[in-house]
């Protein structure tokens, strides 16, 4: 068995990385961006250099070969049986997102969107010319460590006659909750009772620390009202390379959502198939390694905030590789994102950015709940992580004396 290094520290500074080179400091600790400091599998690194020795990058068909390996690997992880006809290649599931609210909405209709959310949650309705129906989940604070819960009478009760799509976000960007079988299903039947499509963004569904479920997968009727939305992306870390597939098994819904693509969604690059089809076929042992090494990195996060930084409760996420910070008792923390200079900063919690030299994601363009929270990324080497959580406790210690 190859054992896989993800404690040395790979300087991304200079490779037009979002994640570090929008800052000057040369010693920020970059902790906000959902992309994982680890190089990608060698699997998919051989694959695309392989595929690089060809010097032509013209258009490009998709590979059916893709389409048997994703069929062959739903099946063995969830025992969903998928045909390579239900699946749809696309660039990425944010552009997914939307034409899944294209598909089965009208100008005016609703959406419906549990907060705090993955920004673009919030953005895509309008963008689309819809509303959002935003139900806040319901934090629930246990021995010190944050969790969130549905409050599903909320839930229904956010369901209006224009409601035509559930956005549900699953694993739960920021919070990092796991949503149980039981959970799923009582969602998916109030959708089905009132005519409400489901898209269901799963894209850190390899991601977990516990078991997760599609949702899809809870019984033919609920697939029948569901898109799914996956990708190799977060999992093998490679976002930039553009690509995402749509299981959507309801032949009806699958050929709105085509539609609603139209010329709006590119098409996938043959650089992003190769490295999924790399990804997919050879990163399975890579990925197992991975997901342990973010555990540990989750339990340092956990115990340290816990311990030594009383101001702030953490989450302990189930999945993802992301922490939720209700700082909420730190006044400091409650940035304004309008006042940052940049685009790109207003995304960074002011406080630990100044105080501490990381960079966080502020909560507040998380949804009106997400004011005085900050969401941390711990996927980076156990090193830096640990040189990120110091110095966030002694900005603290310094602040609050």
């Amino acid at each position: 068995m190859t054992t896989y290094d993800f404690d040395t520290i790979i300087d991304r500074r200079g490779t037009d990385c979002v994640k570090y080179d929008i800052f000057d400091s040369p010693d920020l600790l970059s902790l906000w961006v959902a992309d994982m400091d680890f190089a990608a599998p060698p699997a998919v690194v051989q694959a695309l250099t392989e595929r690089l020795q060809h010097p032509i990058f013209g258009y490009t068909m998709d590979m059916p070969r893709l389409r048997e390996v994703i069929c062959e690997r739903l099946a063995r992880l969830y025992n969903w049986q998928v045909t390579p006809d239900e699946i749809v290649f696309l660039p990425g599931v944010v552009a997914a997102l939307n034409a899944s609210m294209r598909a089965v909405s009208e100008p005016g209709d609703n959406v419906l969107i549990h907060t705090p959310i993955y920004p673009p949650f919030l953005a895509s309705p309008e963008k689309n010319r819809l509303h959002s129906n935003t139900v806040p989940l319901t934090p629930v604070v246990t021995d010190g460590i944050l969790r969130y819960e549905i409050d599903f009478d909320a839930f229904e009760a956010a369901i209006n006659d224009g409601t035509k799509l559930f956005a549900l976000c699953s694993p739960h960007n920021p919070t990092g909750r796991i949503w149980t079988p039981d959970e799923l299903r009582r969602m998916a039947e109030i959708c089905i009772a009132h005519d409400v499509v489901i898209c269901s963004d799963e894209i850190h569904a390899d991601l977990v620390f516990e078991p997760h479920t599609p949702t899809a997968t809870l019984s033919p009727e609920i697939a029948q009202n569901t898109i799914t939305l996956m990708a190799p992306s977060k999992t093998y870390n490679i976002p930039s390379l553009g690509f995402s597939f749509a299981v959507i098994q309801n032949a009806d819904l699958r050929a709105r959502f085509v539609a609603a693509e139209g010329f709006v969604v590119p098409h996938v690059g043959v650089l992003g198939y190769t490295a999924a089809l790399g990804a997919y076929t050879g990163g399975d042992e890579w990925l197992a390694q991975v997901i342990d090494y973010l555990r540990e990195n989750r339990d340092l996060t956990t115990r340290t905030i816990t311990e030594h930084m009383p101001q702030i409760i953490p989450t302990h996420p189930e999945g993802t590789y992301l922490t939720w910070l209700d700082c909420r008792d730190l006044p400091a923390l409650n940035g304004d994102a309008d006042a940052a200079g940049s685009e790109f900063l207003k995304w960074i919690e002011p406080f630990f950015l100044k105080q501490a030299n990381v960079a966080l994601n502020n909560g507040l363009l998380f949804g009106e709940d997400g004011v005085g929270f900050a969401r941390l990324n711990f996927a980076l080497p156990r090193s830096q992580l640990r040189e990120a959580l110091e110095r966030m406790r002694r900005a603290l210690e310094a602040a609050t004396g």
